[in-house]
């Protein structure tokens, strides 16, 4: 099983989470369940599954999947379905499933419930509109997550994050301080959250730290790079003149910003933008493509292979 697919939900409440940001519109319907899976393509695959899923007594609501080849191809699956019960049955389903389906198959799998939401650290530094918008989207309910924390490395967005009812831990990182306030983060993280999403973090994470947190990581990002790296990319594509600035969302690996990519979007510009309306632009895009890879990712929508994603 590979920890980009399988990703278990394991986070407990701590002090930190106690008081975390609960959706607030209408939970997906109870008893619905998710399965992704991933495998080698070979035939009989739907029917085996569709098969443990009916006789199991579920109701299959939706089934999507791909195969990345017509032959010696990946094949990955989501598939939806109601089971009365689901909470009660869903570790017996499981095991069930992986003696049944899995093992003959040599699956990486993973069932969730739709109606437990995922709970989701957010990391950021001083630019407050990605760290906002998801705030504010998840209070309207569109998310469908539980906001635990918010960490940053400086203190400016307190008072922005406070509001919202969300715990605000500030924890300086520099690089004399890497080290010490990436073990304080994981204090925090490890086994309390199911996803951290850094909305502007502007701190490169160690390897370590990726090893230890356990679980995945979304990172958003001007589209410019590697064009136009640097502290002023957007003055530097207003020199060059640029037709189209964007933005992407993407898992984080080792390799700075080439993780898979979830989400991309663009405007179209032109000579008469300044550089305040490429940020303002920018900052646009980086908004909704964040929004929208995170909503995915709670939804279960994403299957990684290789280094890129399947959205279903």
């Amino acid at each position: 099983m590979q920890k980009e697919l399988l990703i278990a939900n394991t986070a407990t409440p701590n002090e930190a989470g106690s008081f975390a940001q609960r959706p607030a519109g209408p939970p997906p319907p109870a008893d619905i369940g998710r399965l992704l899976l991933r495998c080698d393509d070979h035939p009989g695959i739907i029917a085996a599954v569709s098969t443990f899923l009916t006789q199991a007594g579920a109701n299959i609501i939706s089934l999507d999947q791909h195969s990345t080849a017509p032959e010696d191809g990946t094949f990955l699956q989501r598939a939806i379905f109601h089971l009365p019960g689901l909470t009660a049955a869903l570790d017996g389903l499981e095991n069930e499933f992986a003696t049944a389906v899995a093992d003959r198959f040599a699956m990486d799998y993973r069932f969730t419930e739709a109606a437990k939401p995922k709970r989701v650290a957010i990391m950021a530094s001083k630019d407050d509109h990605c760290l906002l918008d998801l705030l504010w989207r998840n209070r309207r309910g569109e998310l469908q997550m539980s906001i635990a924390m918010v960490i940053a490395n400086h203190p400016d967005l307190a008072e922005r994050v406070r509001p919202f009812g969300v715990p605000f831990i500030h924890i300086p990182a520099t690089r004399d301080t890497r080290a010490e306030a990436e073990q304080r983060q994981l204090q925090l993280l490890t086994g309390n959250v199911d996803l951290v999403v850094l909305a502007r973090y502007m701190q490169i994470l160690t390897p370590e730290f990726l090893d230890a947190v356990g679980c995945p990581l979304i990172n958003i990002h001007h589209s410019f790079l590697p064009a136009f790296i640097g502290a002023a990319p957007y003055k530097r594509a207003r020199e060059r003149g640029v037709k189209l600035i964007g933005a992407t969302a993407h898992y984080v690996t080792e390799v700075l910003d080439e993780g898979p990519i979830i989400e991309q979007d663009v405007v179209r510009v032109n000579h008469t933008h300044t550089v305040d309306d490429l940020v303002r632009l920018g900052a646009d895009v980086e908004r909704a493509v964040l929004s929208r890879a995170v909503l995915w990712h709670c939804q279960d929508r994403v299957i990684v292979h290789d280094n890129q994603t399947i959205v279903f």
